[in-house]
């Protein structure tokens, strides 16, 4: 794929006209207008932006080549080749994690609509629709099921249009609706957290852990708290999920302890929510983010594996 991402900036039909403007042709303003939504149905399918970002490019390289003219709705016809793009890189990719080595968590992703969502209520569930703790549930479901509840849920398809998308019945794209649903309702979180409680918590939380304050930890902890870290095995993180508010307030204290050397800190709106960067030497070394319950926290989300931070901004 590496050749791919070199063609990323290269094969956008821009032409350089005598007195070197430049110029870029309607296929690619098309495909620019549409650039958003694809790449929100692709991260939310695979939940890597790396690979969103190739299932992209690849659904840019097969519009470059279409007969445009025989194609009346172009945004439909993108939407199209990207989920099937991404149901096959799912497929592929559910047999990497197989060996992959301890929790798998989603790779973060700035969640930054800009005008491409102005209604209110449509933001609110795109946001939850990219939640970490969505995310984590939807890695249960098959791609087909993942494919029907995310053009489904997050972007309110008809039934008819997702029938064509995947070439299934409307009545097997009902079922396969019916099943994700049931599926992510009984596993997804059920509350909603004010995002200033959410960053107060945060801060919290990283005054407690920074100072190694077990007591401090512990009295915002929930007692069934629950760590999930991820590092791929490339670095040091849990290689099991760890549980219990004692566990996990004695894990922080631990790490504490130990000491990180030149490291600062920064807070970023992640996956529709408040997240902790952290930057070790000026380079991203941890993101982390919280679930919250009743004013204490629920989930402690850990991202180590640096091959899932490369897209962090720390400019």
């Amino acid at each position: 794929m590496c050749c791919v991402r070199q063609l990323r900036h290269l094969d956008r039909a821009e032409r350089v006209g005598w007195d070197g403007t430049v110029t870029i042709d309607a296929a690619t303003e098309v495909f620019e207008e549409h650039r958003p939504v694809l790449m929100g149905v692709a991260y939310r399918m695979l939940g890597r932006v790396s690979d969103a970002e190739d299932v992209v490019q690849e659904a840019w390289l097969r519009w470059s080549r279409a007969d445009r003219d025989a194609v009346r709705a172009p945004r439909g016809y993108l939407v199209r080749v990207t989920t099937r793009l991404a149901v096959d890189r799912l497929r592929q990719a559910q047999a990497r994690k197989e060996s992959y080595v301890g929790p798998w968590l989603p790779e973060p992703y700035a969640t930054d609509f800009g005008d491409a969502v102005p209604d209110t209520a449509d933001r609110a569930v795109l946001t939850d629709s990219v939640s970490l703790a969505v995310l984590v549930v939807l890695e249960s479901l098959s791609p087909l099921e993942r494919a029907v509840f995310v053009l489904r849920e997050a972007f309110g398809y008809p039934f008819a249009d997702i029938a064509a998308t995947l070439d299934r019945s409307e009545a097997a794209v009902r079922q396969l609706a019916i099943r994700a649903r049931r599926h992510v309702d009984e596993r997804r979180p059920r509350y909603e957290v004010d995002p200033a409680e959410r960053r107060d918590l945060t801060e919290r939380f990283l005054a407690a852990s920074v100072e190694g304050d077990l007591d401090g930890l512990l009295r915002l902890l929930a007692p069934d708290v629950r760590l999930v870290g991820d590092s791929g095995g490339r670095t040091k993180a849990p290689l099991r999920v760890l549980e219990s508010a004692d566990k996990v307030a004695r894990f922080l204290a631990g790490v504490a302890a130990k000491g990180i050397e030149d490291v600062s800190f920064r807070f970023l709106e992640l996956n529709g929510g408040t997240a902790l960067l952290v930057l070790s030497g000026g380079k991203p070394d941890t993101v982390l983010q919280v679930e919250v319950v009743d004013g204490l926290i629920q989930c402690i989300y850990i991202m180590r594996n640096p091959d899932k931070l490369g897209s962090l901004s720390v400019s």
